[in-house]
């Protein structure tokens, strides 16, 4: 028998058969990972194999490449990101990310922290809070880097120089000054100021940064992975979509910041 013992939160459950249910996690130590829960689709165990809960996990298995099993201990619940839409949109858009970027089996003990760490930030500070935004940009930044697309925002990719950065180019992810664009600006990316300064990004640089991780997000990770899945694409290369709790994220935050359609949002 092969096994392992590890933490991790649950990214996705579907029912299998009348009672059991196929688990997929992002742990620690063992990276994304699927298993069988015996009763996993009874509703008492059922509730806490939700996306975002924290489970203290034991695998086992015949072979190493089987499905294999999964006997698993509640840890931590997160069920209170399901309380305000904002924050049960960005719960969707991470565990929906993850699932979509993170090689199965392969580990990312970094980006398991920071995740976790951010999914904690967003239950502890509360649904209204204005700070974890910035963080889940910074997150996706980090899920960029980690799978191999860092932005390189370190000088321009034009002149070399570090200052009056404004740009990154939409198909290197290198930045680019003002006085580099000339007049290719109309067909670069803004690049807002707080991520070249390692602050929090404010309210202003929140939307234009999500566009900007958002642009390389779908290029350089869904293209990939519907190419290999033969999914359609659009004639620019790009992915039909990202998840969509991420667009809807997106929105809700537009219209929070009013700057969107609707006003405040009263969801």
């Amino acid at each position: 028998m092969k096994g392992w013992r590890d933490i991790g939160f649950v990214l996705a459950m579907r029912a299998h058969g009348e009672s059991s249910a196929i688990l997929t996690v992002f742990t620690r130590e063992h990276g994304c990972h699927s298993g069988l829960v015996r009763g996993g689709a009874m509703p008492r165990m059922a509730a806490h194999l939700q996306p975002g809960n924290e489970l203290d996990l034991t695998w086992a298995a015949r072979l190493e490449d089987q499905l294999g099993r999964f006997t698993v201990e509640p840890l931590r619940s997160r069920a209170g990101l399901m309380a305000d839409r904002l924050t049960l949109e960005a719960l969707g858009a991470v565990v929906s990310l993850l699932r979509m970027v993170l090689p199965e089996r392969a580990p990312h003990p970094a980006l398991w922290q920071e995740s976790a760490d951010l999914l904690d930030q967003m239950l502890r500070v509360g649904p209204r809070n204005d700070d974890w935004p910035g963080h889940y940009l910074l997150w996706e930044m980090r899920l960029l880097e980690e799978m191999g697309y860092g932005l390189d925002l370190s000088s321009c990719a034009v002149t070399g120089q570090r200052d009056d950065l404004a740009f990154v180019s939409p198909k290197t992810g290198r930045a680019v000054s003002q006085q580099g664009a000339g007049k290719w600006a109309d067909r670069l990316l803004p690049l807002p100021a707080s991520l070249l300064n390692g602050d929090i990004p404010s309210e202003r640089d929140l939307l234009p940064g999500l566009a900007l991780t958002g642009h390389f997000l779908a290029r350089e990770l869904a293209r990939e992975l519907a190419r290999g899945a033969g999914a359609p694409s659009r004639q620019d290369g790009t992915s039909l979509g990202l998840p969509a709790a991420r667009e809807r994220l997106l929105d809700i935050l537009a219209r929070r910041l009013g700057q969107g359609p609707g006003g405040a949002d009263q969801g």
